[in-house]
């Protein structure tokens, strides 16, 4: 519930602060008193735009500031979800600067308009006239329906089950898309895919292939240089084997007359190990080796593929090209295996799609139930408020489509008087009629659901006698279950508050400014006789005020 109103330099408001109790409050007051500049005020603190010229003293910034009490509204998981701290009397603060800017806090934490909205949205219902236009909004009437029927916690369940069936329609629809796409691109990703796996490419195999060929060019001259090698290794005159043989020779004579010539034979018996084994392998080697031009021409073919392949798709290395391969297979798996994921897919669609049509039919059975049940409470309700001969027809119809709360469809028509058909709502009832009718919805939700505060402006416009006195018995019903403020003009409301503000304005230093006080119990009597009377108030004025007030 609202606690506290405090406004500074803001219009004709110096600086004022008000504090709020619970049950009906009434705020009454002069024409060009001021009650639409403090629904200006509290607009601006519930996130409406505003400008400079709001300012009352346009060199200094407006300060409004609006207490509230939120500890049963269950507003936890919001206060977390935007990062503020939650507190259970929470202050929203608008600043209006003298450039135009404005900033806006809750709890001392800045925070953007659609935030402040949207919190707004659920601690206070400002109703004028202008939005009796909602009671033609089938969201609206849905509201008014499920409140009755009990319906919030399975809707709660649908939206949950809609935004995933949602979510997997995109997916499917992306399946099928990605399906058409790479359809159009399979044939020639699969003859790429198979001139790859065709050649059967190997990572290290071009470098081996390279060398191969480079040693088959050049035959013939590592056939003359191994020639000439094995010649110096065994010529019999100067040939290195037969003189380390003679070296070593030389040397075994004189080891035994010191250790030095011992190593120096070793040495050399070393040597001569290691180069009969050189020696032999070049033999070896230019025994065996051969010129095979088959196996050239092998050799050639498979590079010269490679080299197609890399100049094919742009790239230097077989693993590159081996990188591409395994992109094309999962490019051609796709494609041959996407009918299998669409079928799953769709599966999924139809498994949640079937979930969340019971809900649907769920939630119209028991709309249907409710339906009777509010038209009789309505009805009943606006026969109090001289609208006897009003009747209502809600036509509920389940479709096949899926909406935001459901599956149904609904028009609501109305019949004002005996023998006149029904019509539309905005087409048939009046202005005075349509806020009667909102005030009723109004009266009958408070009963099912935790409304946040409710200010009426004047929605009593257009009626008089009795029914202001039944208008006035519904609030004060209403505000039993919510804080209910109400700006009236008939001292039969009037009388029905628990407490009573007046607005009103004020000479201050030929300076006028509108001011906001509660009446005592004596101050309400002459405000009320004032209603009844006008200025001249009458000893009868006074009498009826009491009476009223009783």
């Amino acid at each position: 519930m609202l606690i506290n109103l405090s406004i500074k330099n803001y219009a004709l408001i110096e600086s004022l602060s008000v504090n709020f109790k619970d049950k009906l409050s009434i705020i009454t007051g002069e024409t060009g008193a001021g009650k639409s500049i403090l629904l200006g005020a509290l607009g601006l603190v519930l996130g409406k735009r505003a400008d400079s010229s709001t300012l009352k003293k346009t060199e200094e910034k407006c300060i409004i500031e609006a207490q509230f009490s939120i500890s049963n509204y269950l507003l936890e998981p919001f206060f977390e979800e935007n990062d503020i701290d939650f507190e259970q009397d929470t202050i929203i603060r608008r600043e209006i600067l003298p450039s135009g800017k404005s900033r806006a806090f809750i709890n001392d934490t800045p925070t953007t308009l659609q935030v402040l909205q949207t919190l707004s949205e659920k601690l206070i219902d400002v109703h004028s006239q202008h939005q009796t236009l909602q009671l033609s909004d089938v969201s609206f009437q849905f509201k008014i329906i499920d409140a009755l029927a009990k319906n919030s916690a399975k809707i709660e369940s649908y939206k949950r089950g809609l935004k995933l069936y949602n979510q997997l329609i995109k997916e499917l629809d992306k399946l099928k898309k990605n399906q058409e796409l790479a359809k159009e691109q399979y044939e020639y990703n699969l003859h790429l895919f198979e001139e790859l796996s065709k050649a059967n490419l190997q990572v290290n195999e071009q470098q081996g292939i390279e060398q191969s060929l480079d040693k088959l060019n050049n035959i013939e001259e590592i056939k003359l240089n191994l020639s000439e090698a094995q010649d110096i290794a065994f010529n019999d005159e100067i040939g290195l084997k037969p003189l380390l043989n003679s070296i070593a020779n030389k040397l075994s004579v004189i080891t035994g007359f010191s250790d030095e010539y011992k190593d120096l034979y070793d040495r050399v018996l070393s040597v001569k190990i290691e180069f009969d084994d050189i020696a032999s392998e070049v033999e070896n080697y230019n025994e065996t080796i051969d010129f095979d031009a088959s196996e050239l021409e092998k050799l050639n073919n498979r590079l010269q593929l490679i080299y197609n392949l890399q100049k094919k798709h742009a790239v230097i290395t077989i693993a590159e090209l081996l990188t591409i391969q395994e992109e094309l297979s999962v490019k051609v798996d796709a494609v041959e295996n996407s009918s299998i994921t669409i079928s799953k897919k769709e599966a999924e669609v139809n498994s949640v799609s079937g979930k969340i049509d019971v809900l649907a039919k769920s939630i119209f059975t028991q709309r249907e139930k409710a339906i009777p049940v509010l038209v009789k409470k309505m009805e009943h309700i606006l026969v109090n408020l001289g609208m006897e001969n009003t009747r209502f027809q809600f036509n509920l119809k389940h479709s096949n489509q899926y909406f935001l709360n459901g599956k149904d469809e609904l028009h609501l028509l109305i019949s004002a008087n005996k023998g006149v058909n029904y019509g539309e709502l905005k087409k048939v009832a009046s202005g005075g009629e349509l806020s009667r009718i909102m005030l009723t919805v109004k009266a009958i939700l408070s009963d099912y659901l935790k409304l946040p505060t409710i200010i009426f402006d004047e929605i009593d416009t257009g009626v008089s006698g009795d029914v202001s006195q039944k208008m006035g018995e519904i609030m004060q019903q209403m505000s039993e279950n919510m804080q209910v403020v109400t700006i009236t003009h008939l001292p039969q409301i009037a009388a029905k508050g628990k407490q009573h503000y007046k607005v009103y304005k004020q000479d201050v230093n030929n300076d006028i400014v509108t001011k906001l006080s509660e009446l005592s119990d004596n101050e309400r009597i002459t405000e009320i006789a004032e209603m009844l009377g006008g200025k001249n108030i009458s000893d009868t004025a006074i009498d009826h005020a009491k009476q009223l007030l009783n």
